[in-house]
């Protein structure tokens, strides 16, 4: 079945080629102009991911994420003309997945939609079993204070999953499997952000503010984060 794609865009010349190029790679489109109509739709029928224009008449897709993000992990890239790092911070920060600068190649725009998918889609089954299966108990939490789970792509604290978007997940992993060796923010664009190469390194000092709240959230020290000035960030992990 084609992924289906929510694209947000006012400028018809833009989302017509967007439009063109989207549908010949297979993909099935609906096509929005304003927040309201994005939000209705997402409503109506979630879908795939979303392609959203971040300024808009009657408002911005950071709005619009905001709402998104508080009933689902949809896949979401902004779509702007506006290049201030402050803007793309802000959107990796609400928990967008990658972030388009206008002008763009409509391909290029396509293969980011397709890596994105590949991350986040599970492939259906070939065929539907021949009989419902057994019912599983789900496995007990790991056990210990912050255990990485890889199988589920989770972390846990204290037995319970952290609430993390992929790019915290992914930052907090890649500290995870090397307790106390102190990853360069070169290092941390090339292992987390591979798939994302215009963002700049600001957004893991963003991230790493975010993972440290939500670990005190737990009643954890934030400090099992470490900064180590010129260096890079290391973490501690508890007992």
């Amino acid at each position: 079945m084609a992924a289906q794609i929510l694209l947000l865009e006012d400028e018809q010349a833009i989302a017509d080629t967007l439009l063109y190029v989207l549908r010949s790679e297979g993909f099935g489109v609906t096509h929005v102009r304003l927040v309201q109509e994005a939000l209705a739709a997402f409503r109506q029928q979630p879908p795939d991911l979303a392609l959203l224009d971040v300024g808009l008449p009657d408002g911005n897709s950071f709005d619009l994420c905001r709402e998104i993000r508080r009933h689902s992990e949809l896949p979401i890239v902004f779509l702007t003309a506006r290049s201030e790092e402050i803007d793309r911070v802000l959107g990796l920060e609400l928990g967008a997945d990658d972030y388009v600068t206008k002008p763009f190649s409509p391909r290029e725009v396509c293969a980011r939609i397709r890596a994105i998918l590949r991350r986040t889609r599970r492939p259906a089954p070939d065929a539907p079993p021949a009989r419902p299966p057994e019912p599983v108990p789900p496995p007990p939490p790991p056990a210990g204070t912050l255990v990485l789970d890889e199988a589920a792509q989770r972390v846990h604290c204290r037995g319970e999953p952290l609430a993390l978007t992929r790019y915290e997940y992914l930052l907090l992993a890649t500290l995870m499997r090397r307790p106390l060796r102190i990853f360069t923010r070169a290092e941390l664009m090339d292992l987390v952000w591979a798939d994302a190469p215009d963002t700049s390194e600001r957004t893991i000092d963003a991230h790493i503010k975010l993972l440290r709240a939500k670990l005190r959230e737990r009643g954890l020290e934030s400090e099992l984060i470490q900064t180590h000035r010129h260096m890079g960030y290391a973490i501690r992990l508890p007992d």
